[in-house]
């Protein structure tokens, strides 16, 4: 795993000066502690931070063909490179190292832009051809891996693995973009097709972009995307032992490392799944890692101990404190963009009790995407079923009327908070369930926000990309669609950046065996009742796993990383969330009413209501102004 910069003029072959690649590249230098470098040629320049995973030796970078024709950086790892190295040896293609880089540069020599098709892993890489003054930047499928770029005054387009790596180049003009601040709001984090900084742009996962020195930058090309619109065919029997031959095939391929492995162990489904299957493939002990909490209601590690059991690893433990909000200032430097999954807290200290023992840790990510597995799924797949059952000319005003008098009642148990739910079915599924993953509703923002921001942003909304993407996603259902909307936006803004970031951060490199794209399609494929079934959502693949995994990991509740900010907003952080409102750096913007965020945090401390995320996405969002902006 490694940072990647770069500088490239596409207006002509003007030189770059090295100086400053190496500023950005050193700006991401917790990227690659292991090794860095810069290449420049007329019109290019190219930067590289290198954590050593595979080819220790020989896989350094920026890596040049040997007739100096081809340059690359690249982040991330190609789990087919042995299979395309054979291929291209057998088209009479010669490798000087035994690293996946330099099967990329011989796969673009064969194949063109077009390679990326044939690469399966995660990755962000820039080519260089230096015949055709021509640049090639990727993504993943998926978007496990980002790429940050953005086009400077001078004509030059500029890019690099975090945002960081262009905030530290002098021509980048540093202006808030007030849409990015919405969709933040909207969502707790920026998703893909903005940024915080105007102008900085994020290459969408499953693209690339070609650039060519005198021409026009076209826009970035398509080469995959998730199919919702098919169905295989097969009994239960059938389509569970297709889910595993996929998940053995994407579990191994993951373990190939010239590096200390391990694996990440909630004891969820998710990661006890891995872990069986890692245990299963190799003949020593894998290495397994939790993290517990001080407070028991939120403590899986009892659950994570009975897998290690299970599976005889080799398990390391640790106990921290729940109020571990101490992180944050860190957090907001390495996210740079303002992120606001509190979650990122206890993931950033699994990753760096994991980085103590080894360099490279699977984990379970993916399979809630790819097999309905969140609550939200189980819950709009019902309401889907009700909206089917009345036009919409009724239901809306029906249930429209019927949510407007049912009381809110964030102190109440889950069945009795039927509020959302009436609102929800008032509306379209694309709707209903953009504001289902949702975190401050859009009445709640115009109430924040000031006269000049709602004059600002007008008649934009957050909520209406994720309308586009369901009613425009390659499906059947809503399930379909909204699945969809999830691996296209919410996977790649929320879930992978929380994890890309953490894990950079201690210099470890994460692995996510679920997330394999035959994987995924495959899932895609399946029949919803596959999927959602008697209120229980990935079903498939608990069937699938009941053979190596006991019921009380299967079929209890699904917890993840939870962390108590409800009660730090209550305790010691409630002067911090009062002092949210009076923030120099918050009142400096003019975003915002003072006035309605003193009542949202006193309302909170009050008791009166639950604001403890709204209160987090600004503290969070102050963190990153004061960083980017001041």
């Amino acid at each position: 795993m490694c940072g990647i910069s770069g500088i490239f003029h596409v207006e002509s072959s003007k030189p770059v000066d090295p100086a400053r690649v190496e500023r950005m590249n050193d700006a991401i230098a917790h990227r690659g502690p292991d090794g860095a470098g810069v290449w420049t040629a007329p019109g290019i320049g190219l930067g590289h931070r290198r954590l050593s995973i595979i080819d220790l030796g020989g896989g350094a970078q920026p890596m040049l063909t040997s007739d100096e024709s081809l340059a690359l950086v690249f982040n991330g790892e190609i789990y087919n490179f042995l299979e395309l190295r054979r291929e291209l040896e057998v088209l009479g293609h010669g490798f000087r190292t035994n690293s996946d880089s330099e099967v990329i540069l011989e796969a673009y020599r064969r194949w063109g832009p077009e390679c990326v098709s044939r690469l399966h892993g995660m990755f962000a890489f820039a080519l260089y051809d230096v015949a055709k003054r021509q640049l090639l930047l990727a993504r993943d499928r998926l978007g496990v891996k980002p790429l940050f770029h953005a086009a400077l005054a001078d004509g030059s387009i500029i890019f690099g693995s975090e945002l960081k790596a262009l905030l530290a180049h002098p021509a980048l003009r540093r202006d808030p973009d007030m849409q990015a601040v919405d969709d933040y709001l909207a969502f707790g984090y920026v998703p893909d097709h903005g940024c915080i900084v105007s102008g900085v742009n994020k290459l969408p996962a499953g693209h690339y972009w070609v650039l060519t020195q005198g021409k026009t930058p076209p826009p970035p090309t398509q080469y995959w995307d998730i199919d919702f619109s098919q169905r295989v065919k097969g009994s239960e029997a059938e389509l569970q032992e297709e889910l595993l031959r996929l998940m053995r095939q994407a579990v191994l391929s993951r373990m190939i490392a010239d590096v200390p492995l391990g694996a990440f162990l909630s004891g969820g489904v998710d990661s006890s799944s891995v872990v069986a299957l890692m245990a299963e493939a190799s003949r020593q002990p894998v290495k397994t890692c939790s993290i517990g909490f001080d407070v028991g209601a939120l403590d899986e590690t009892e659950y994570a101990e009975t897998i290690a059991k299970r599976f005889l690893t080799e398990h390391r433990s640790r106990t921290v404190a729940a109020d571990d909000f101490g992180l944050a200032d860190m957090l907001a430097h390495h996210f740079d963009e303002p992120f606001a999954d509190a979650s990122a807290l206890p993931t950033y200290r699994v990753c760096e009790m994991a980085r103590e023992h080894v360099t490279v840790a699977l984990s379970g990510d993916g399979a809630d995407e790819a097999l309905a597995g969140y609550r939200r799924h189980v819950f709009h797949h019902n309401e889907e079923c009700a909206r089917s059952l009345m036009p919409q000319s009724i239901r809306g005003p029906l249930f429209g009327a019927l949510g407007a008098i049912y009381p809110k009642a964030d102190w109440a148990p889950q069945p009795l908070r039927a509020k959302t739910t009436l609102l929800s079915l008032a509306r379209s599924g694309a709707e209903g369930y953009a504001e289902a993953v949702g975190v401050t509703p859009p009445g709640m923002r115009q109430a924040l926000y000031s006269r000049k921001m709602r004059s600002t942003l007008g008649d934009y909304r957050a909520e209406a990309a994720m309308h586009t993407l369901m009613d425009n996603a390659p499906a059947r259902s809503g399930l379909d669609r909204a699945q969809y909307a999830d691996m296209k936006q919410w996977l790649p803004g929320d879930i992978l950046t929380k994890l890309d970031r953490t894990s950079m951060a201690v210099g470890l490199e994460a692995r996510e065996p679920l997330l394999d794209h035959r994987l995924m399609e495959f899932a895609a494929s399946l029949p919803e009742n596959m999927r959602v079934r008697k209120g229980q959502g990935k079903w498939l693949m608990k069937r699938t796993m009941e053979r190596y995994l006991p019921e009380d990991i299967l079929y209890r509740p699904k917890m993840g990383f939870v962390t108590p900010i409800a009660q730090w907003f209550r305790g010691p952080l409630a002067e911090a969330a009062r002092g949210i409102s009076t923030s120099a750096t918050l009142a400096k913007t003019g975003w915002f009413d003072p006035a309605v965020m003193l009542k949202v945090a006193e309302d909170h401390i009050s008791g009166r209501s639950d604001n403890s995320r709204l209160l987090w996405q600004l503290l969070m969002l102050d963190k990153s102004v004061s960083r980017i902006f001041s």
